[in-house]
């Protein structure tokens, strides 16, 4: 009979770099200490004292959201577990879903809802550009539509889709659910849940929130949840069955073992927000990002997206000819300890402005790093020029 021997593996402390990566590209971002610290506690799941703190993440929850819903749930896993939590409990076998298609996590969601069954119609938006009502309209009105998906931010190419609250009331109008995608978005610019009448909204908590990744949050509309509970038979996924967390989430009972941790910390991250408040905390976010796009475009590179769809809170750049992202983002990471982003097939590299990434003192070190590994790798550019306005953009309005 064989014998195993335990292996001989390195501490953490040889594997991790002795200075931590300031991580400045599309997700996970810099967390707060309090919201470290937070996620350094055990508790029991089960307790009187998870019981008070789940109260407070599901009130701040509806602040961030900006819904009465009661219908605030967490989720143990990221923010695709969230994604697949909305569809799998509101998209049935069989049923109409209009899946609103500019990049990969919308197609994301898609590929999800043809996995459950549904038959599903996408739109297929022009690279570089927003879904247009317009369009929209066109399929609704073909009629029998239950369902439609889209993303408020499509984190793969930096486009934001500008007409969303547009179009979510207008599906509302045809009697068709809307399920957003904010997972890159929610806390940096408005989405108001109720207003616009949307009936699911998922968000990771790696993001624009400032908490770890592994537990994500999402809302349902009640009229979402009255779908739920009309459902004839329970879902497939029962882990992700809503009318189970439930139990946890609003009855005080047991589903399965929370990640007690990760929950401390994203209520700590929740309360950082609510303390800021909301249009502050969207004011800083615009700045810090408009700042950094002047700051990029003034070293003579350029932006992926017009301005009209861009994206503040992951800013696409193109890399120019001749130069490889690979090499700048090598630099950037080994000489400068700060790490941006790649992209899905596209030549260009990503910058994230969500929640703690969004101070001033990040963008300065991080445009620096960026242009000197620019050069390092072979381009021709103005490092000083962009220092200077970003420095202007982030006077003119903003000091963090």
């Amino acid at each position: 009979m064989e014998t195993f021997q335990p292996p001989s593996v390195a501490s953490l402390d040889h594997i991790l770099p002795q200075e931590p990566l300031l991580m400045m590209g599309a997700g996970p971002v810099p967390i707060p200490h309090k919201v470290a610290y937070a996620n350094s506690i055990v508790i029991n799941h089960l307790g009187e004292t998870m019981n008070k703190v789940i109260e407070q993440v599901k009130e701040m929850g509806r602040y961030v959201f900006q819904t009465s819903s009661r219908h605030v749930l967490g989720v143990a896993g990221p923010g695709s577990a969230a994604m697949e939590m909305a569809i799998c409990n509101l998209v049935d076998p069989g049923s109409k879903v209009l899946a609103i298609c500019n990049g990969y996590f919308s197609r994301r969601m898609a590929e999800m809802a043809t996995r459950v069954g549904a038959q599903v119609t996408t739109v297929d938006v022009p690279d570089n550009e927003a879904a247009e009502v317009e369009t929209i309209e066109q399929h609704l009105k073909q009629g029998g539509y239950q369902t439609l998906t889209i993303v408020q931010g499509e984190t793969s190419n930096t486009v934001y889709n500008r007409n969303l609250e547009a179009i979510a009331k207008l599906a509302n109008s045809y009697g068709c659910m809307v399920i957003v995608d904010a997972v890159c978005t929610l806390s940096t610019m408005p989405l108001e849940m109720d207003r616009w009448k949307v009936d699911a909204v998922i968000t990771g908590g790696q993001k624009g929130l400032s908490s770890i990744p592994g537990v994500s949050l999402l809302a349902f509309s009640e009229n979402a949840w009255t779908r739920i509970e009309a459902r004839q038979k329970p879902i497939t996924h029962w882990c992700l069955d809503a009318l189970l967390a439930d139990k946890f989430w609003n009855q005080k009972s047991y589903h399965y073992t929370a990640p007690v941790s990760g929950i401390l910390a994203l209520h700590e991250a929740l309360r950082l927000v609510c303390e800021e408040t909301l249009p502050r905390r969207f004011g800083r976010h615009e700045t810090c990002s408009k700042a950094l796009q002047r700051g990029i475009e003034a070293m003579g590179l350029k932006l992926l997206v017009p301005e009209r769809v861009r994206l503040n809170s992951v800013v696409g750049i193109t890399i120019p000819d001749g130069i490889s992202g690979d090499a700048v983002r090598t630099h950037m990471s080994r000489v400068h300890r700060v790490e941006i982003s790649g992209s899905f097939g596209l030549n260009i590299v990503r910058i994230g402005q969500m929640g703690e990434q969004s101070r001033a003192h990040n963008l300065f070190r991080t445009l620096h790093a960026f242009g000197s590994s620019m050069q390092y790798a072979g381009a021709v550019l103005d490092l000083p020029a962009g220092i200077a306005e970003l420095e202007k953009g982030l006077s003119e309005k903003y000091s963090a």
